[in-house]
């Protein structure tokens, strides 16, 4: 006995010991896995249902054939003549490649291929073959009465270029020319047709073009031609009227050399006459009666200076002989009469000198006026000849120019002409559409293998998207990670010969050794060690709504407590009773309404279970209002009584959900176990339900899954093998305990 309590006691530990993030890691990583192996018959029948869909109708489909032809676009072609600047010639870049691409798309092109091949008598492509539809009878058709070969051309353009597709090759200069039909033998045309178009096209282009050039050149020559004649007439009326012989430079006419000997001269007069300026003034600046024989002006003259020393010679010698002869000795009359003489001289050099200083002043002052007007004339001849130069410059350049532009039209114009003889295609084709063997399209078979693999991918979205969408009570972990309790046992789901209800209210008793009843000692062991110390124990089994197995679990629990406890089982649902149904007892005895009222004694209200030690008290007496019963206070000295007489008491009430007979119970009962339906109850129901407990200031020991199907978990979840492996009919155990059993039912 002790060896299997401590078993139940491990197994018990370690349904309560597991990590909550490997639970919820598992469920991530698993759950698609697990969602998509559950519905695999399913998914596979859709992917084969797709495939054969998809097989059907590409199978009736017409086969499209598709022909190449391979184009040269020669970008780097050299031309006979260099005639770039006339037309827009080739250029020798990736953007000229791509713009050719273009052209072979554009609708010029397709038009002319088209209208080559005429496309419209083919039925594939006769868009009078339309002309029957529903519209047209009704007399809404948009069809032009009377079509022609431009209408059809146009009516058939749409279809042509959906199926014309031009790809240029990486790397290279080529271009592939495809095209698709029903027809073998039309795509080849077709696209041969195609790139033959685009280089006639192209040839036709350039030579319209170069026709163009031609004709604008030989007009502009003529407008050239005539601007040039005159330009060289109004050259010569202008040479001619001005008088101008082959003039280049105004250096060559003489005017630059006389305006450069003027101005030599010029400077050289006002030279002098500011020199005779600067003595006129000094001898104006003079007082009057002053002596001018000190003047620097005066002094420079050589006779002033001779003047001035025979009048020193002639003082020294009045002076010597005043000194030995008297005033009135010959001598000294003599000298005195010298000394007049000499003063009488320099007096008359100076008024020469200032006389000719005046006259020097005022000569230079004229020539220096002479000189200024010379210059000035001659400038003004200058500056005349100089503006007529420019003039002569003007008409010179503008002939030149007329001459230039005249010579080169000439010559583009004799280019342009030997050019439009000379033209070659931009491009050819070097390998021309062959009729093909085989169709391009449909592929049979990577269609049906595509519709297969996407047939089998929606049957996975679906798989997932419903288990998204299924918010029930699954498995286990479902229970831990979204109740976020203990998960106390769980309840297989029995075969068709025990629905029955009186065969499962007894299970435990008829078949000891069944997984039901291991799961019951489960049960048993988890309530067991969650109070291990408490002498008694008042339980409450309740569940969200009717129908998840209550009643049924609440009885067997019992029965199973009973066989080492003595144990109660109190049924609380006054207002569907269902406890005495399970156990085939006779309806209307005595039972908790009635002893809680004080009609009936105790032992009036309990009845045996056949089979086992277990007591039963019934509902009783159907109360007026059942939940004032149990708020009354003689409700909880009931329980006080009655858990002096039983270590185990066991009260199966009405669902949470309904009445609130649960939350009052849950109040005074040492714990409660929570029952769920699996794949039945919404985890959101059951949350809200056990919360509601919570509140109420219950305590919830754990979380029964009943109405487990094993198989189904064990074939589509992998871990519930146990149940297979160690089930009933197999190694049983002594008593209904063994370690086997625990060790793999604490897997659930």
């Amino acid at each position: 006995m002790t060896q299997q309590s401590s078993s139940e006691s491990e197994n018990h530990k370690s349904l309560f010991l597991h990590d909550p993030d490997d639970l919820e890691e598992k469920l991530e990583l698993l759950e698609y896995w697990r969602s998509i192996v559950k519905r695999k018959k399913q998914i596979i029948g859709f992917g084969l249902v797709v495939a054969l869909l998809a097989a059907v109708i590409v199978f009736v489909m017409t086969p499209v054939y598709r022909s190449t032809a391979t184009v040269l676009i020669e970008s780097n072609k050299a031309n006979l003549l260099s005639i770039e600047d006339v037309y827009s010639g080739i250029s020798q870049n990736r953007e000229h490649f791509q713009t050719q691409v273009e052209i072979i798309k554009s609708r010029e092109v397709a038009i002319k291929t088209i209208g080559k091949l005429k496309l419209w008598e083919h039925e594939e492509f006769d868009p009078r073959a339309k002309g029957d539809s529903w519209r047209a009878s009704i007399g809404f058709s948009d069809e032009p009465k009377e079509w022609t070969e431009k209408l059809l051309a146009e009516a058939v353009y749409d279809n042509f270029s959906r199926r014309l597709s031009v790809e240029p090759i990486r790397l290279s200069q080529l271009a592939r020319v495809s095209f698709e039909s029903s027809d073998a033998e039309l795509a080849a045309r077709a696209a041969n047709a195609a790139a033959e178009v685009y280089i006639e096209n192209d040839l036709e282009a350039r030579f319209r073009l170069t026709r163009q050039a031609t004709s604008w050149l030989q007009d502009q020559l003529t407008d050239l031609r005539k601007k040039l004649n005159e330009s060289e007439k109004t050259l010569q009326e202008f040479r001619e009227r001005e008088g101008i012989v082959d003039l280049k430079s105004v250096t060559q006419s003489g005017a630059g050399r006389q305006i450069e000997e003027v101005m030599g001269r010029l400077v050289e007069a006002r030279m002098k006459r500011a020199e005779a300026e600067n003595s006129y003034k000094q001898i104006k600046s003079a007082p009057k009666g002053a002596d001018l024989t000190s003047l620097p002006a005066v002094l420079r003259n050589p006779i002033v200076a001779d003047a001035k020393r025979a009048e020193g010679i002639a003082e020294r010698k009045l002076s010597e002989v005043s000194q030995r002869y008297g005033k009135e000795h010959p001598r000294y009359v003599q000298a005195e009469g010298e000394l007049e003489s000499a003063r009488d001289n320099l007096r008359r050099q100076v008024d020469s000198v200032i006389a000719s200083v005046i006259r020097e002043y005022e000569v230079a002052r004229g020539t220096e006026s002479t000189l200024e007007g010379v210059l000035n004339s001659a400038k003004g001849s200058v500056q005349t000849l100089n503006r007529k130069e420019g003039e002569l410059s003007i008409y010179e350049r503008e002939v030149e120019a007329s001459r230039q532009m005249y010579d080169m039209f000439i010559k583009r114009t004799k280019e342009t002409n030997v050019a439009g003889d000379l033209q070659t295609a931009i491009a050819r084709v070097v390998d021309p559409a062959v009729v093909q063997a085989a169709p391009v399209k449909p592929k049979k078979a990577q269609i049906v293998v595509i519709a297969f693999v996407l047939g089998i991918f929606l049957g996975m979205l679906a798989a997932l998207l419903r288990d998204r969408l299924d918010n029930t009570l699954k498995t286990t972990e479902d229970v831990e990670l979204r109740l976020k309790q203990p998960i106390l046992t769980t309840l297989p789901l029995l075969s068709r010969e025990e629905v029955g209800r009186t065969q499962t209210a007894r299970i435990f008793l008829d078949q000891p050794k069944s997984v039901y009843a291991e799961a019951i000692r489960t049960a048993r062991t988890g309530v067991l060690l969650s109070g291990i110390d408490l002498p008694r124990r008042t339980l409450l089994v309740t569940s969200s709504v009717p129908g998840e197995g209550k009643t049924t679990f609440s009885i067997n629990l019992a029965i199973a407590h009973a066989h080492t406890k003595k144990t109660l089982l109190i049924d609380a649902d006054m207002r569907r009773p269902a406890i005495s149904k399970g156990l085939e007892m006779q309806p209307g005895a005595k039972g908790l309404s009635n002893f809680v009222s004080g009609s009936a004694t105790l032992q009036e209200c309990m009845i045996p279970v056949e089979g086992s030690t277990l007591m039963l008290m019934p509902a009783g007496s159907v109360p007026p209002n059942p939940l004032e019963l149990l708020l009354s206070q003689r409700f909880k000295d009931t329980l006080e009584h009655l858990g002096k007489h039983f270590e185990v008491i066991i009260i199966d009430s009405p669902p949470v959900e309904l009445v609130s007979d649960a939350l009052v119970i849950a109040a005074v009962a040492d714990g409660t176990i929570y029952v769920t339906k699996a794949e039945s109850t919404p985890y959101q129901i059951a949350r809200k339900g056990i919360q509601r407990i919570r509140r109420t200031g219950g305590q919830i020991l754990g979380v029964v899954l009943s109405q487990f199907d094993v198989a189904k978990a064990e074939k589509y979840y992998g871990d519930y093998s146990g149940y297979g492996k160690y089930g009933y009919g197999q190694a049983g155990y002594e008593g209904g305990y063994g370690p086997a059993y625990g060790e793999e039912s604490s897997k659930t």
